[in-house]
């Protein structure tokens, strides 16, 4: 069975940085190269939404949020099983959980969470002034 893990969140002030990672198991490296990975987040009383995405069978291809983009970069290694979103330039809108999502196949069905089957636990993100 597929098990998502999320490290890396935590409070951090306006401006500052954090990296997410999502360590993937039950998946041998040619399984997992041809999942899309995804970093979704929600806010209280808001709605789950997709901030990025990956693909990388037969070459790397990433999705992004516009609140993402420019600041946040989504990146794997196939071989670790593992996923990171590297945050910069944090606000205090980005304080959410934030979640890890694999789906079988390309990105297609991104930034929708409902195409996403896997999804690990959340990590928090708190960003203060």
């Amino acid at each position: 069975q597929v098990q998502l893990v999320e490290s890396g969140g935590g409070s951090v002030q306006a401006g500052g940085s954090l990296r997410l990672s999502c360590a993937a198991s039950a998946y041998t490296y040619n399984t997992y190269n041809r999942n899309c990975m995804g970093w979704f987040r929600q806010a209280p009383a808001k709605e789950r939404e997709g901030v990025a995405a990956i693909y990388s069978a037969g070459g790397s291809i990433t999705y992004y949020a516009d609140s993402a983009k420019g600041r946040f970069t989504i990146s794997r290694d196939n071989a670790k099983n593992t996923v990171w979103l590297q945050m910069n330039s944090l606000k205090l809108e980005d304080t959410a959980m934030y979640y890890c999502a694999a789906n079988p196949g390309p990105c297609g069905s991104w930034p929708r969470a409902s195409g996403f089957p896997y999804w690990g636990q959340g990590t928090q993100v708190t960003v203060s002034s």
